[in-house]
């Protein structure tokens, strides 16, 4: 099987990724196909990228189209890309508090919380939902890169009792304004009670999985944590059957959707290159509770004292950029790290890692040749005329 590549990162406007599909990507064991393939492909995806190793579709009609839709009415997308390494044991919590400094001491079963995982020098390694799903048993939901190495070298490092795999487990989104309705056919009457980033065991074909109100969007929705692959086309057929008159579709992680709601996205917005502190992530660390964490003194040493902040810039005009560098006064102030174009707020719109030394004497910048104001992100349209 083939199939296109697009690198929304990098693509300046939706209208223009078609033009982009004369790359293609090679896909092999390597690059893994989920449970959902068959209907993700039945379904239409234009476009693929690679996401810990796993397929993840990019769009189906169009960037544009699929954003609209999304906004509007309910979608499926397969993110079984979304792994989850289980730590199992009783030094589970003892060993996911060693690798975050948000203090999780306090966390329910059930319940998710987002948190950046931090190496000894404060370099962020992964931005995941941490999911306490039992007692001694968390899930890391990761982003894009490779946690459970580094997990199993702290775990022997440390002398832990732990056990540390890759769990058989494919998560499946349904996200936008009609989400809940639509999981709530399916899954039954609690679906509306449950909270944001909390969860419900339910039940679907005899076989009891988690819900959680979550998603990579701000749409609204749920992530369904399926645990038994022969169930993946029955249960995506199910929803189909049930959303037919919500007009369901498939789709996947929107660039637009998710820079105009300031989503971050690891190895795009940020890298092991950068703290929590230039990504804004300031509110999800604790670094004056009394917790076991590895990062925590170098987080504290240099709180106040980083060099960058991702930051946004808005262009009145669809942009093209021949560099991603920003420059000024003959010096390198800053980089894009994604962009795009907002046909909603006509709008330019991108995440740009900026020197704070710059940002304390400038609200716009010169981007090829173009006016760009700075903006805190996420990005406030109510200020933005």
């Amino acid at each position: 099987m083939l199939a296109f590549f697009i690198n929304t990162a990098a693509a300046s406007r939706p209208d223009r990724i078609p033009a982009l599909t004369d790359k293609i990507l090679s896909i092999s064991r390597r690059t893994r196909s989920t449970p959902f393939t068959r209907r993700v492909e039945a379904a239409g995806v234009k476009g693929y990228t690679v996401y810990n190793h796993m397929l993840l579709p990019t769009f189906f009609e169009s960037n544009e189209a699929d954003y609209w839709h999304l906004c509007r009415e309910v979608q499926v997308w397969d993110v079984s890309c979304e792994r989850q390494i289980e730590v199992k044991g009783p030094d589970s919590e003892r060993l996911i508090q060693l690798m975050t400094p948000r203090d999780i001491s306090k966390a329910v079963i059930g319940q998710g919380l987002y948190a950046p995982l931090c190496d000894e020098n404060g370099g962020l390694i992964n931005d995941p939902v941490l999911i306490k799903f039992a007692k001694d048993d968390w899930w890391v939901s990761i982003a894009d890169s490779d946690v459970r190495l580094w997990a199993r070298g702290l775990a022997h490092g440390f002398g832990l009792d732990v056990r540390i795999r890759e769990a058989a487990i494919w998560p499946l989104a349904v996200q936008g304004p009609k989400a809940e309705e639509l999981v709530t056919r399916v899954f039954g009457p609690e679906v509306p009670g449950i909270r944001f980033f909390r969860s419900k065991m339910l039940e679907f074909r005899g076989k009891q999985m988690m819900v959680m109100r979550s998603g990579y969007s701000k749409q609204g929705g749920f992530e369904i944590y399926l645990n038994d692959a022969e169930l993946a086309e029955p249960l995506w057929d199910e929803l189909f059957e049930q959303g037919s008159d919500l007009n369901v579709r498939a789709g996947g992680p929107n660039l637009i959707e998710r820079i105009e709601s300031g989503l971050l996205s690891y190895g795009n917005d940020m890298t092991f290159h950068n703290n929590p502190f230039e990504c804004g992530l300031d509110a999800f660390m604790d670094l004056d509770a009394d917790i076991e964490s590895m990062s925590l003194e170098a987080l504290r040493a240099i709180r106040g004292r980083h060099e960058h902040q991702l930051m946004g810039l808005v262009f009145d005009q669809p942009m093209l950029f021949g560099s991603f560098d920003i420059e000024a006064g003959n010096r390198i102030v800053g980089d894009i790290r994604s962009q795009v174009w907002s046909s909603r707020h006509l709008k330019h719109l991108a995440m740009v890692m900026m020197k704070r030394d710059f940002l304390a004497d400038n609200t716009s910048v010169m981007v090829n040749g173009t006016m760009a104001r700075i903006v805190d992100l996420p990005f406030d349209f109510g200020t933005i005329s």
